[in-house]
Order: C-alpha cells, then sequence, then structure tokens
C-alpha cells in the first residue's frame, strides 16, 4: 500500500469516527516527532502493538479486501498482567476482511452504529478445515442454531460471541453503509493468533511516497 493512500483512510476512519462520537486517546494523534519525544513514557503502546492499524490483507484494493483497525487497549502474554483487549474498525460496504479464526482468542464483535454487519460463521474441524457440522453462536447471550456457512447480520448495538477455532470473515451489508465496529476480547496477539483460511498478508507492505500523517502499529519498531 502506498503512505499516501494509509493516510487518506486515516482521515477518512477519523472523520468518521468524529460523525459517531467516537473519541481515541490523545496519543492517537500523535506526529513522528511527538513519538520521539515520548516514545520512553509509551512503552506499553509500542511494545503491545496499540493504535492504527490498516491493512490490506495483501490483496492490492483495500476497499474490496481490507480493514482499518484501532487497537485501544491491549495486554501482552507472559509480560503484563492485563487480560484483555479492545479495538475499534471500520468496514465499509462489501469490504471483506477474509475468513480466519483464532487459537487463543475469544471475542465480542459488537456493531456500534452506521450500517449493518454481516458474518459468515464455519466451525472449525480437527484438521483446521471447515467443520460440515451444526454449532451455536450467541448474539448478546441469545442462542443461535447454525449450519455451516451461515450469516448473522448484526444491526447497530448488536454483538456476537466468537469462540476460539469459529472460522468467520465479514463485510458492511450492501446500501447500508458503513459500519463502526468494535471488538473486545483476550489479548489480540496479530502476530500467532490468526489462522487464515488461505495464505494472506496481516500487514502490508507499505510504499513510502509521502511522510506518514500517523504511525502505524506495524510502524513503530522502524521509526522509533
Amino acid at each position: 500500500m502506498k503512505r499516501s493512500e494509509i493516510n487518506l483512510i486515516l482521515n477518512d476512519a477519523k472523520s468518521f469516527m468524529a460523525e459517531k462520537q467516537f473519541i481515541l486517546p490523545p496519543w492517537a494523534y500523535w506526529s513522528v516527532s511527538d513519538w520521539k519525544k515520548n516514545k520512553g513514557v509509551a512503552s506499553e503502546v509500542i511494545e503491545n502493538m496499540l493504535g492504527w492499524d490498516i491493512t490490506d490483507f495483501g490483496s492490492g484494493d483495500f476497499y474490496q479486501r481490507g480493514l482499518f483497525l484501532f487497537t485501544i487497549r491491549n495486554g501482552k502474554y507472559k509480560v503484563d498482567k492485563k487480560p484483555y483487549a479492545e479495538k475499534i474498525m471500520i468496514v465499509e460496504e462489501n469490504q471483506e476482511t477474509p475468513m480466519h479464526f483464532h487459537w487463543a482468542k475469544m471475542e465480542d464483535i459488537i456493531n456500534r452504529g452506521g450500517g449493518n454487519l454481516v458474518i459468515e460463521l464455519y466451525n472449525s474441524d480437527a484438521n483446521e478445515n471447515f467443520s460440515d457440522q451444526p454449532f451455536i453462536v450467541k448474539t448478546d447471550g441469545i442462542v443461535h442454531n447454525l449450519q455451516a456457512g451461515d450469516a448473522i447480520i448484526l444491526t447497530p448495538g448488536e454483538s456476537i460471541c466468537l469462540e476460539q477455532g469459529v472460522y468467520h470473515r465479514f463485510y458492511g451489508e450492501a446500501g447500508k453503509g458503513k459500519v463502526l465496529v468494535g471488538e473486545v476480547s483476550a489479548v489480540n496477539d496479530d502476530t500467532n493468533d490468526n489462522r487464515f483460511k488461505e495464505s494472506i498478508g496481516r500487514f502490508p507492505v507499505i510504499e513510502e511516497d509521502e511522510e506518514p500523517l500517523h504511525l502505524l502499529a506495524s510502524d513503530y519498531h522502524r521509526y522509533l
């Protein structure tokens, strides 16, 4: 991805979150020079990869297959005591986050406002393939008996609990607008705890055609 594209996505995301009155912590808006001055007091932000996160999953087309995320809080296994994480995400209409599950992380995905979020679901079998067996998920504590490949649509205010090993892909429902999506979960480890059904790139290779508006979490160690 080009840095200019990432900067444009960041500006669009800030506008959408402001529209929905979702406020980020002050360090979200630091410049590169601000980070260099404050990196000594922001070690948790850096080491636990909090902050801006934009990916096209190696597709080359962010708006077809991609995701905007901001990690607000996150623990780190065997390093600190925090056992939980929280993210805010923006999902465009028909913008796919590809099929995956987590070995360790259990998570709630929450529609915080905007359009509708479509989530397609499969349980996994012992070989980490799609299971053809029925299974159960809960939305806001309500039980749903699903068949392999069923979809659940979350309208604003609704959430789904995804246990370990449940494959899921999601996208914004066509014609309903972009979606502000929350995630509350156990500790998040995007390096070691994503089992994608197909081989993809989680973090983008960035072409530096202009200066960063804000550093991504994946930029910290390179810039700082």
